[in-house]
């Protein structure tokens, strides 16, 4: 008996290896269409940061020529810096420096992070452009950059986001200290936000460790995402994408506010609220009833800002 082993025929042979190329062939074509599509949308953004950081230094040059005696300040945060994640860093190591956590080891932490990371730089962007489109009295991008802590203690925040994920707790939590004493914004660096955030005002905001908060979101003053005081381990909101909380609003345990739905002012919210419905009240109740709430037409309320659409449903009393 021949133990030899039997060759197959030469048209199954035919057969098998233009399936075996053609599947390599197609897996190397969709991870070439990848790769060629994350180069386009990380030029796209390249482009966009440029683009905005030639307008902010066009907004102070103006500022600088119009106001002699900001010139020195607006030439040292913004004018004699190369790129926008130089200046923020520069600016972000001067305000939260103490005297003994010094602004120069400040600048390169942050500037090594952003430039490690550029979801960190595309996030500002879009944290600018939030602040810019939502905010009626935000005049230009570089006042945001320079003025609005909301937006400071967002872009400090996402840094000592990554120094937590890279377990460097520690200096994380230092840093958490920092922005917490300086901006008045209490924001675990454990938390995980979204881009396109607008925290207007955002004097006593307070988003606890497991919190998590979609893009595109808005949050006014005195907001608490916080836990119950009972519960461990994940025991914080979950914000949606599209989300406005309304000022001086409650959120307690580990909640879901869908996406696109409203909160509104000096509410107090500990079960879910539906996407794109609206809660209102101490303890809040869902606008339109719990069974049948009310769903707004808007998609996203945190970048209309409109807080006051649902009152005509909710109440006939008005002072």
């Amino acid at each position: 008996m021949d133990n030899r082993r039997r060759m197959p025929p030469a048209g199954e042979l035919r057969h098998q290896s233009p399936s075996n190329d053609n599947q390599a062939t197609d897996n190397q074509s969709q991870s070439a269409e990848a790769a060629a599509a994350a180069a386009i949308a990380a030029a796209a953004a390249d482009a966009e940061a440029a683009g905005l950081w030639t307008q902010i230094k066009a907004e102070a040059r103006r500022d600088a020529e119009a106001e002699p005696a900001l010139a020195s300040y607006l030439y040292s945060t913004i004018l004699s810096h190369s790129s926008l994640e130089r200046s923020i860093s520069f600016h972000l190591g001067n305000k939260l420096c103490s005297s003994t956590l010094l602004s120069t080891l400040l600048y390169d932490l942050f500037l090594n992070t952003f430039t490690s990371d550029p979801s960190l730089r595309n996030a500002t962007v879009a944290d600018l452009r939030a602040a810019r489109v939502r905010d009626p009295a935000c005049i230009s991008f570089s006042h945001c950059l320079l003025n609005y802590k909301g937006f400071l203690a967002i872009q400090a925040h996402r840094v000592s986001h990554k120094l937590w994920t890279q377990s460097r707790k520690p200096l994380a939590l230092a840093l958490h200290s920092r922005i917490s004493d300086v901006f008045a914004v209490d924001i675990h660096p454990a938390a995980k936000i979204g881009k396109g955030i607008l925290l207007d005002h955002a004097t006593g905001v307070v988003v606890g460790e497991t919190a998590v908060i979609g893009n595109n979101v808005s949050i006014l003053h005195h907001v608490t995402l916080g836990g119950t005081g009972k519960a461990c381990g994940d025991r914080h909101p979950k914000i949606g994408d599209g989300c406005l909380i309304g000022a001086g609003a409650t959120i307690l345990g580990n909640v879901l506010i869908g996406a696109g739905a409203k909160v509104g002012a000096g509410s107090v919210v500990l079960i879910d609220v539906p996407p794109r419905a609206t809660a209102v009240g101490n303890p809040a109740r869902l606008v339109g009833g719990k069974e049948k709430p009310t769903i707004h037409d808007e998609e996203c309320p945190g970048e209309s800002m409109d807080h006051t659409s649902f009152i005509s449903e909710w109440s006939d009393y008005i002072i």
